[in-house]
């Protein structure tokens, strides 16, 4: 089936909970360059690794980025390139040598020759923590050099979260969409639902007719339109239907950033992602009870294309902060 084309725009801020950012900057220490790579996470965890000028100052770091991020997993990378004529940098001899003994004994169980002749990345060696030290920042110095580097990294996280608003906007746009198609398969259901009551009459009937003929009895019709009633109140999915249209419209309005009525709008202070995969789980609850109580194929078959939209939309929130 064709997936409907939403007319309802999505709300502006809708973040993808994936993305990249690159900021450089020049501080009085040297050029400054901020890396920031995020992927999924259920919460929020922080990575920060910082040149030694820096050093100590990761948890400053990780709260200007929960400043601006609320979910996902956050690796960010600060690198430090000294200008000529400041603070010299020195090569840590020990720190140095005990990062390449732990190299050639990770060859050794790996079965590599130690002596054999690898080539060894200088410049990656040279950036692992404790290799390289120099003079760091003291006091005032050290507050100024951490502003100038607060700059750079929320420069860094102002291109992450356009990229990830950027994705954000387009599955927020395939979300809604899902969510008109959902809609048009509940209307099918409104209009099958009623001929199932029907459906089970006449092949009561039927089945009723053929033993009354084998012994020859007869029945009350009365008690056959009872049992007729019965089977239509258990069959009854106008309730589930409801609440699922209103799961619908909610899902939707947070897209929006609006009320569930569509009279104003909410704000973005907080993230949706999780406030919609709670959405997806009440509306798979109702498709789920309307499949188990419906014996018509039709709407049987309905029902399975309404669990595969559902679960397309659930891999996406769980993308999004």
């Amino acid at each position: 089936m064709t997936q409907a084309t939403s007319t309802l725009a999505p709300a502006c801020g809708i973040r993808s909970m994936t993305g990249q950012g690159r900021a450089a900057g020049t501080t009085d220490i040297g050029t400054i360059t901020v890396e920031l790579r995020t992927v999924n996470n259920r919460g929020f965890k922080c990575s920060v690794r910082t040149p030694d000028a820096l050093s100590g100052s990761e948890a400053l770091i990780e709260s200007v980025v929960r400043e601006h991020l609320h979910r996902g997993s956050i690796n960010l990378s600060i690198n430090l390139e000294h200008q000529q004529g400041q603070t010299p940098v020195q090569i840590n001899d020990t720190v140095l040598a005990g990062y390449i003994r732990q190299c050639k004994a990770a060859m050794q169980q790996s079965g590599v020759d130690a002596d054999a002749n690898v080539s060894l990345d200088v410049a990656a060696l040279l950036n692992l923590p404790g290799v390289q030290t120099g003079a760091r920042p003291k006091g005032d110095d050290a507050e100024k050099v951490f502003q100038q580097a607060r700059l750079v990294v929320v420069a860094a996280l102002e291109n992450l979260i356009e990229m990830r608003e950027q994705e954000g906007a387009h599955m927020a746009e395939t979300l809604l969409g899902d969510c008109e198609t959902i809609r048009g398969h509940v209307r099918a259901i409104e209009t099958l639902a009623p001929q199932a009551a029907e459906s089970y009459r006449v092949r009561l009937e039927g089945k009723v007719q053929r033993v009354l003929a084998e012994y020859d009895a007869e029945v009350n019709p009365v008690d056959l339109l009872r049992e007729v009633q019965v089977y239509a109140d258990k069959a009854d999915v106008s309730e589930e239907i409801t609440r699922l249209d209103s799961h619908l419209k909610l899902f939707q309005a947070v897209l929006r950033g609006e009320s569930p009525d569509g009279d104003k709008e909410t704000g973005r202070d907080e993230p949706v992602g999780r406030k919609l995969d709670f959405i997806i789980q009440e509306m798979f609850r109702e498709t789920n009870t309307i499949g188990s109580k419906s014996a018509h194929a039709e709407v049987s078959a309905i029902v399975v294309e309404i669990k595969c939209a559902i679960e397309r939309m659930r891999e996406l929130v769980q993308n999004l902060e």
